[in-house]
């Protein structure tokens, strides 16, 4: 049976086009049929590689047709290789080449031993909550149907304008607000969007949705986190001056009236990655935020992420001669 691979990245960037050079082969030679997806036709002719289109005509093969997908490039490119699995139970494992990359699982060091696992099926998978979208719009008949994996924002249309909005959590009504924005986030996006927002941050496996209003003028707009069976309305008021805009993970867009509804619910088909270890979430956070971990007790631990242990010394040294297992990071 053919094992089918799809890579996806970002072609405008020269470390992304570097990575695809050496990873194509190197799945070539595990196995693989190597299939790529938003590349200028340059490039597919140049790297030799099989369009995949997510129409779905590309000789008949389907999303659910491929193994894994494989996504070199930041959180941005993860939140497009989503929009392309959605919908299927086909894991996706990130390899970070942007900044942060907080939805990555490993870095670009590693990415040939990566390579290695994803052909060895030496990872395990991992499901990710999202969010079901549904907008009612006055004057449309059917609503905009959208989903989301970190976060959906309804924002105002007008940068120098407040838009009116009522929040409701369950059928109830919490309160009613002008404000730049309402931002509800998935526990995956609680550290994106939402924590700029001054939202905290939640455990991806806590089943919670968290709502964050921005810049809100009221006693009471504090950040909630309510439930997985807890459904969410941001309405925007009839008496709202300007009109609202619906952005879901920062990709699309649904233009949003006065008088419109957004409901927000958790979804019951989630997002599937493929972790390649088991270091924790808490291990990623102090990582990728650099947060000051100083005259923490446990000199025994090390961060995986990088060559020295919490305190300062470097593994492998005479004081730790069984530290010089490299593990890929990610959590």
């Amino acid at each position: 049976m053919s094992r089918n691979v799809l890579l996806v990245t970002h072609s405008g960037r020269q470390e992304a086009i570097t990575a695809l050079r050496s990873t194509i082969p190197s799945l070539r030679d595990l196995g693989f049929i190597v299939y790529a997806a938003d590349l200028p036709s340059h490039l597919v002719q140049d790297l030799g590689v099989e369009v995949f289109s997510s129409a779905g005509h590309t000789g008949g093969i389907r999303i659910e047709d491929f193994e894994i997908v494989i996504v070199l490039g930041g959180d941005g490119t993860i939140l497009r290789a989503a929009e392309l699995v959605f919908g299927s139970d086909v894991p996706l494992v990130g390899i970070n080449l942007g900044h942060v990359g907080f939805l990555a699982e490993s870095e670009r060091d590693d990415l040939a031993a990566a390579v290695r696992r994803i052909a060895g099926r030496d990872y395990e998978v991992e499901e990710r909550r999202i969010l079901q979208v549904t907008v009612f719009r006055p004057g449309f008949a059917e609503p905009v149907r959208d989903w989301a994996l970190n976060e959906a924002a309804v924002e105002k249309s007008e940068p120098a304008k407040m838009i009116e909005v009522s929040l409701a959590v369950d059928g109830r009504p919490v309160s009613s607000f002008g404000c730049d924005a309402v931002i509800t986030a998935t526990a995956t996006g609680s550290t994106a969007h939402a924590f700029s927002a001054g939202g905290p941050v939640v455990w991806p496996d806590v089943a919670a949705k968290v709502v964050v209003p921005v810049a809100a003028h009221a006693l009471f707009a504090r950040p909630l986190v309510v439930g997985p069976g807890s459904d969410i309305h941001v309405d925007i008021l009839a008496e709202s001056s300007v009109p609202g805009v619906l952005i879901t993970d920062g990709r699309r867009q649904t233009a949003l009236p006065p008088g419109s509804r957004v409901e927000l619910k958790t979804s019951p088909n989630p997002i599937v990655f493929a972790r390649l270890n088991t270091s924790t979430f808490t291990d990623r956070l102090v990582s990728k935020f650099k947060l000051p971990v100083v005259g923490w007790r446990d000199a025994n631990h090390r961060d995986p992420m990088s060559s020295a242990d919490l305190h300062g010394g470097i593994v492998g040294s005479s004081a730790n001669p069984d530290a010089n297992t490299k593990e890929l990071p990610g959590a």
